[in-house]
């Protein structure tokens, strides 16, 4: 990392805990308004406006409280919360990814929720979310919006080559030849991300750890055959090769959107935009399927989204702000308004109205809600995709083989489970 990079990042950690309140914000006046801080991490462009709107509706209809709305960017806000929480700077409220609750929950900077006022509405959530939410027994977070991957593709390329959605990856390589063929562009561009891998762990029954049995798992042989598939897609007819730069998540997304490839694997996070492409002005033309099995025949990809957890650092009164505010942006008629404005999937079966449910990218991925996998309750959990992340574009580029990759990999998760074994 370059100085002047790292200079940036310090000078903006430290702004952005000067914006949290926690409990020790001078600024609220005994007898004024309580005053709390939500970090929110959804996308700045897409995303935000909405929940911008919805603070306004909860002021409006809560004059004692005031919501400060800070926009930080998402790859950047787990290091940045565990930083202003250990210094007692936190935010009341994070938008905090699945991931995070139980590695934040143990180190005692989430609040539990159980029997307040923010989980009034328990009953009406997933339960496989709520238990998503909880760490040793406890419930740590409310559910916001849900997602997992999916094949997302253009069904008029799909159409014109005659082919159907695949139902495995040997299904899906013989899908992109015929498109190749038929229609001139690739069938499929993959990922080199560890998160969009994951789904190749699941096809083949294993995952990066077993968690139960404190094991080690990356570099088993399941794994090294769902990573053997995650590789064999980087080459052949209609399979574009992989895009190991800085900038491949946009170039994936960008050359999907407009036509250029038919299939990608991508989450719901995305459909706003998909539908901003040449490719999407009929919405209609967006496909949504499960992703392909492995040799398991069972298909599975990880289960994300977002809670919204409170700052266990909070004094009293900001707590109670907190948690008030959680009840309200997670309600029915909140998460209705934030699915239509932002195409996201509700994680209550209340806020599936007809309105919402009308929408064909929340219909079409909530058809795939089914083969989604939950992550352990492993506070290490999430960071376990760290040194996946540096390994696989090398792999993938051909600058290293997958033995080494994955051998490598192991080498860097033991040390971040040093209680596992190999």
């Amino acid at each position: 990392m370059r100085r002047g990079i790292a200079a940036t990042a310090l000078v903006a950690s430290f702004a952005l805990a000067a914006t949290a309140c926690g409990g020790s914000d001078s600024g609220d006046k005994a007898d004024g308004p309580v005053t709390i801080t939500w970090w929110d991490t959804s996308n700045a462009t897409n995303e935000a406006p909405t929940y911008q709107a919805l603070i306004k509706d909860f002021e409006a209809a809560n004059k004692n409280i005031k919501v400060k709305y800070v926009n930080v960017q998402f790859d950047q806000a787990q290091n940045k919360f565990d930083t202003a929480a250990g210094a007692s700077g936190a935010p009341d409220v994070l938008r905090s990814e699945v991931g995070w609750t139980p590695a934040f929950a143990k180190k005692g900077y989430f609040l539990p929720l159980d029997g307040t006022e923010a989980l009034a509405d328990q009953a009406k959530f997933k339960p496989n979310l709520i238990e998503q939410a909880k760490y040793d027994g406890k419930t740590y977070g409310v559910p916001l919006v849900t997602d997992t991957l999916a094949l997302v593709y253009n069904k008029q390329l799909f159409q014109k080559a005659g082919v159907e959605a695949p139902k495995t990856w040997d299904d899906l390589k013989k899908a992109a030849a015929t498109i190749k063929d038929k229609t001139g562009v690739d069938g499929y561009w993959g990922s080199t991300q560890a998160y969009y891998a994951q789904t190749f762990l699941y096809g083949e029954g294993t995952d990066t750890v077993d968690a139960a049995a404190k094991k080690i798992t990356v570099n088993s042989a399941a794994a090294k055959k769902g990573y053997g598939t995650w590789l064999s897609l980087f080459s052949g007819k209609g399979l574009h090769k992989a895009d190991t730069t800085a900038d491949a998540y946009a170039h994936i997304q960008d050359a999907f959107v407009n036509g250029k490839v038919a299939a990608i694997i991508q989450g719901p996070w995305e459909i706003t935009n998909f539908y901003k492409g040449s490719a999407f002005t009929d919405k209609a033309n967006l496909g949504i399927a499960t992703v392909p099995a492995g040799s398991t025949g069972k298909a599975g990809a990880p289960t994300g989204g977002h809670n919204l957890s409170v700052y266990a650092g909070s004094d009293a009164a900001h707590q109670k702000a907190a948690l008030k505010f959680v009840n309200f942006m997670t309600s029915a008629k909140s998460q209705a308004t934030i699915a239509l404005k932002n195409s996201t999937l509700p994680t209550r079966d209340d806020a599936y109205t007809d309105q919402v449910k009308a929408d064909p990218g929340i219909a079409g991925y909530g058809t795939v809600l089914a083969a989604a996998q939950p992550r352990p309750a492993l506070p290490e959990y999430s960071s376990l995709w760290g040194p996946l992340d540096t390994e696989l574009p090398k792999v993938a580029g051909g600058k290293e083989s997958l033995d080494k990759g994955l051998s490598n990999a192991e080498t860097a998760i033991a040390k971040l489970v040093p209680d596992f074994s190999k």
